[in-house]
């Protein structure tokens, strides 16, 4: 607007780090006054945040995750200041390659969108309607045309270069990635994927995976060194076995793992697998679950309904989400950007682990179901996978607006699910990371009559306690 000045910390990944770098002054044990104190004093946007992750009973875990994001951002800034290239991955492509340089430092597109909706107040919808002011189109995707729209605005943290992993399996990603490199003038390395579930398709993707990396290794001026690769993937290795036995636990009725924790575990996977951060966060959110699976704890007297989202969640309330949710009964078992078939990397030498990491980015989610040769097909055979293994008893399909790729095939999975599995599959319609399309009363409205209609007759499990 004419005569408004831009600010350098009005950028999304400058305020966010701003924030996030008051948590170091967070008491691992808060007493209940002084989160009450905190939430007096917040916006109430991320006060809203905050009193969902501080419910007492997730309460050491979530200032634990809290704190390793704070850590994450701290290390991209330090890293910025040493003269480091800042990487801009998206979602599906592994931060644990990145951190194998020495001379580079992953940033997660949609994990700071979510970071900038979870914290700020007005939740990074400015950065949307500037993206929209550019005269971007609005079936983009929220989840990185907000993050992307405040690198847009020349007052943020600007990254050096772009990884683009999405190509094929979710285009809008590609497209605003693709748009935000050439705007900004920095390059952007490309990963394709090809439409083959082939062994020879996997080993055309370890080709083009090979390619990227000497891309990458030009561009920084370095190459991978064995040893440090080998410390990165072990930490990595540390993290997925932890990740799998948070996964085993999610399988007991009434469910010990909180709602949010799923959303913990992968927030960490996409940012800080490879670290030391990830595997001590993990640690901390399996004695959480471990104890209330021994006291046969759970927030409602009962757990009525174990529902799996098929898609992904709505990241813009996660009290009304995620703590309300289980609070009447109803477990979030996970979703697809959540669930991995990732193998543990073999480290015995530097060509081992290159593949390793082509095979963990053809696994990771949305590459391997959109993007497959039968998209409708995949989906479909993991869905029916993960729902069996975690006991559920519904799914639900979030639809958000921009993935016209699992619209085109939603009819087919949904009564493919209900012949194969004999789960019934609730739509609903809404941005999962803006608010203004649909609130939050009305999504609770449709799951509560799902549950109390479609799902009267299962069974339910009562809790031992409630907690």
């Amino acid at each position: 607007m004419a005569g408004s000045e831009v600010r350098e910390y009005e950028g999304l990944v400058n305020r966010v780090s701003g924030i996030f770098g008051l948590l170091k002054y967070f008491p691992e044990d808060m007493s209940d006054e002084e989160v009450e104190g905190v939430l007096h004093i917040l916006p109430s946007d991320m006060a809203a945040t905050i009193n969902a992750v501080m419910a007492p009973r997730i309460r050491r875990a979530s200032i634990a995750f809290l704190k390793g994001f704070q850590e994450w951002f701290d290390g991209a800034l330090a890293a910025k200041a040493q003269g480091k290239k800042i990487i801009l991955v998206p979602f599906n492509f592994p931060p644990e390659f990145i951190y194998c340089f020495r001379n580079a430092y992953p940033l997660t597109s949609e994990v700071l969108t979510v970071s900038g909706v979870a914290s700020l107040e007005g939740q990074g919808e400015r950065y949307w309607d500037f993206a929209m002011g550019l005269g971007l189109p609005d079936y983009l995707c929220s989840s990185n045309t907000i993050e992307l729209g405040s690198a847009l605005t020349g007052a943020d943290f600007e990254p050096d270069a772009i990884v683009s992993a999405a190509p094929g399996s979710c285009d809008a990603n590609s497209k605003i990635h693709e748009f935000v490199a050439r705007y900004l003038g920095v390059p952007q390395f490309l990963l394709d994927k090809p439409v083959d579930d082939s062994p020879r398709g996997r080993r055309a993707y370890r080709t083009y995976f090979r390619a990227l990396v000497k891309d990458m290794e030009d561009f920084l001026g370095e190459e991978l060194e064995e040893e440090r690769m080998r410390g990165v993937l072990s930490r990595a290795n540390e993290a997925t076995r932890l990740y799998y036995d948070l996964w085993e636990m999610r399988k007991a009725r009434p469910n010990p793992c909180p709602n949010l924790f799923t959303l913990y575990a992968y927030g960490i996977r996409y940012t800080l697998w490879g670290t030391e951060i990830a595997p001590r966060v993990l640690r901390v959110m399996l004695e959480t679950v471990k104890e209330r699976l021994e006291k046969g704890l759970y927030p409602s007297e009962e757990e009525v309904a174990r529902c799996f989202w098929i898609y992904t969640y709505y990241y813009w309330d996660w009290y009304g989400f995620f703590n309300r949710m289980e609070e009447r009964g109803i477990t979030v078992l996970g979703d697809l950007l959540g669930s991995f078939f990732f193998q543990p990397v073999d480290t015995s030498t530097r060509e081992s682990m290159i593949d390793g990491l082509a095979d963990t980015c053809w696994d990771y989610a949305m590459t391997r179901q959109v993007g497959a040769e039968s998209m409708s097909s995949q989906w479909l055979e993991d869905i029916s996978y993960w729902t069996s293994h975690l006991d559920a008893d519904a799914c639900i399909y979030c639809g958000h607006h921009s993935c016209k790729q699992t619209w085109s095939v939603f009819s087919l999975v949904r009564g493919e699910i209900m012949k194969r599995s004999k789960l019934p599959t609730l739509m609903l319609q809404g941005d999962s990371w803006i608010r203004r399309m649909t609130p939050m009363s009305a999504l609770d409205e449709q799951i509560d009559e799902f549950v109390a209609t479609v799902l009267k007759k299962r069974r339910t499990t009562p809790a031992r306690q409630v907690g």
